[in-house]
């Protein structure tokens, strides 16, 4: 935990899931310059927050009562505990995929790393600013690009940038109701492609992509490898696609096996969403599945599931770090019967067999190339 001193007052923060051996603090510069420069300003109105990472910024300005939106699970829990943990409240949480409220007075926006997401997001608000918005983004001057400020130009209106202060920079933006009104502030997502000739079961058929997810545009190389070497599995079987983003290894599973019970979850509200839509698209009217956003496994039966098939990320916003796929992992093991087998594709200088060793006391690598390899450990009991 980090004390975030602020004009609102020191705030206690930590990410979620909390790990004390994680020094990464719930804020940065970003954040501490939006705050600084919001302090001259009176904050009347219907206050939303646009992807505050881990609810540092409403929690600091809960007295303002704002509606964070964010597509994250992992963002939404963090801002819980912080605000319960500072003791503020009156703070809506809302999801990319919820209706924004109908007049927005001030608009901030913490820019993401994906500009798709940021494009969807500001199509989908700018119908509810007004001329007299206050709309101010920040974020680091890594994150901040050309196209970054012609997306709020395009969409909002007329914009320019702060001077940098500690590598970060802020964004100003005044609301021209003949853009916020205008074409451009139609929706462009979600997008659909259909899948190469050479992906076994899901050759040729479309996948669902809502903005932001990972590698929306194409089938990345990791999943196509994966799609190659997928389990064969008969009969009525417990399937999980962990991280399962547009949902197309699950998907294909389903396919494959119309008898199989497939579980889509991700972190993501956006992901999840695509998932759902890439799976009612090609699954037969009697496949079963469920659609989970959340924590891994965390909300998964115990010793439930017989396959789990899993993608995890390395990173966590610009964090290289191995604790979310620690975290899979574990409550992988957790919920496989005995028996029960988790497939892995990962690139292969991460190392994941040395994990999986330690863990499931076993690892097998199924497949590889010179940049992936799909790896399967069994859980013995």
């Amino acid at each position: 935990m980090n004390i975030f001193s602020t004009s609102w007052g020191d705030l206690a923060l930590t990410r979620y899931p909390e790990d004390p051996r994680d020094q990464l603090r719930a804020w940065d510069a970003s954040d501490e310059y939006l705050l600084r420069h919001l302090e001259g300003e009176a904050l009347d109105g219907t206050v939303v927050v646009l992807g505050d990472r881990w609810g540092a910024l409403v929690t600091a300005l809960a007295a303002h009562r704002p509606t964070q939106i964010t597509d994250s699970y992992l963002t939404q829990q963090a801002t819980r505990a912080n605000l319960a943990r500072n003791d503020a409240a009156g703070v809506t949480l809302a999801t990319t995929r919820d209706t924004p409220p109908d007049r927005i007075d001030v608009l901030l926006v913490r820019v993401p790393k994906s500009l798709a997401l940021l494009e969807d997001q500001l199509r989908r608000l700018a119908p509810h600013v007004h001329a007299d918005t206050l709309v101010v983004g920040t974020g680091m001057v890594t994150e901040i690009h050309t196209s970054t400020l012609k997306l709020f130009e395009r969409i909002i209106g007329p914009t320019r940038t702060s001077l940098a202060v500690k590598k970060a920079r802020l964004i100003f933006c005044t609301p021209d109701p003949d853009r916020t009104r205008g074409p451009a502030a139609g929706e462009p997502w979600p997008r659909v492609y259909d899948l190469p000739d050479d992906i076994g079961v899901m050759s040729g058929r479309p996948v669902t992509n809502h903005a932001g997810i990972f590698c929306a545009e194409h089938l990345d190389i990791g999943t196509r490898f994966l799609l190659h070497h997928l389990p064969v599995r008969r009969g009525p079987v417990r399937v999980v696609d962990l991280g399962c983003g547009n949902g197309v290894v699950g998907t294909a599973v389903a396919v494959a096996n119309p008898e199989a019970d497939v579980l889509f979850t991700d972190e993501s509200f956006q992901a999840v969403a695509s998932a759902e839509a890439t799976f009612r698209a090609n699954a037969g009217p009697s496949a079963k599945a469920e659609f989970l956003v959340g924590d891994g496994l965390s909300g998964v039966e115990r010793g439930s599931v017989d396959l789990v098939l899993n993608n995890p990320p390395f990173h966590t916003h610009r964090a290289l770090t191995d604790s979310t796929s620690w975290r899979m992992f574990t409550g992988s093991r957790t919920a496989l019967r005995p028996g029960g087998e988790l497939w892995v594709i990962g690139n292969r200088h991460l190392g994941y067999h040395v994990k999986l060793r330690r863990l499931f006391g076993n690892c097998e690598t199924v497949a590889s190339n010179p940049k992936f390899v799909v790896l399967r450990a069994v859980k013995k009991r």
